[in-house]
């Protein structure tokens, strides 16, 4: 066994990858969730939801790029968004990229806290697997890591997804680089 000593300003974490070779059948989730394109979003729009999603899983990926560097991603023709709503309510969003021919990352898949835990994934990930699934896509796969929900793993099992590679991670704790207030990600303790 192999032991590395993390700097205390530094975060490691497993990330698990996840892939699906063939087109799952989809069944029907009944939900009062709604689907709307999301093109060329509002930069702060965007980082706000990201940031209301993501905070508690010290998601900070999108916080560290200019606006420049976002507005690449986001406004480019091969990423599709979707934001989630139900009436007024911004509820999530999920984030394809079509990139690389034959293939779709789910990059972001998210929703709110307040409703995890209460069945909206499903039905989120049946229509994100349908946006996924067009005309010549073999592989959509997508990532998930040790900050992430401990649910995570065994929902995308659940979905059709098989684990195929793991990595370790390390960045600067972004609660320390003040990309995120000090509080976030209560799972994971700041080492100061």
């Amino acid at each position: 066994m192999t032991t590395i000593a993390i700097p205390s300003d530094k975060l490691a974490v497993i990330v698990t990858y996840f892939e699906m070779k063939k087109k799952p059948s989809i069944v029907e989730q009944q939900s009062d969730l709604v689907f709307s394109v999301w093109s060329r979003p509002d930069l702060n729009e965007y980082r706000k939801l990201f940031r209301k999603i993501g905070d508690e899983w010290l998601w900070f990926g999108r916080l560290l790029m200019s606006d420049e560097e976002l507005q690449s991603i986001l406004y480019n023709d091969k990423i599709e968004i979707a934001r989630i709503q139900n009436g007024e309510n911004i509820l999530g969003f999920v984030e394809l990229d079509f990139s690389d021919p034959g293939e779709c990352e789910i990059v972001y898949f998210g929703l709110v806290p307040e409703i995890n835990g209460k069945g909206y994934g499903r039905s989120l990930m049946a229509e994100t697997l349908k946006r996924a699934w067009k005309n010549g896509i073999e592989r959509v796969w997508l990532h998930t890591c040790t900050n992430d929900s401990q649910r995570a793993p065994s929902f995308y099992k659940r979905a059709g997804f098989s684990a195929y590679k793991r990595e370790v991670d390390m960045h600067e704790d972004p609660r320390l680089t003040g990309h995120l207030p000090i509080d976030t990600g209560p799972h994971i303790p700041i080492i100061r």
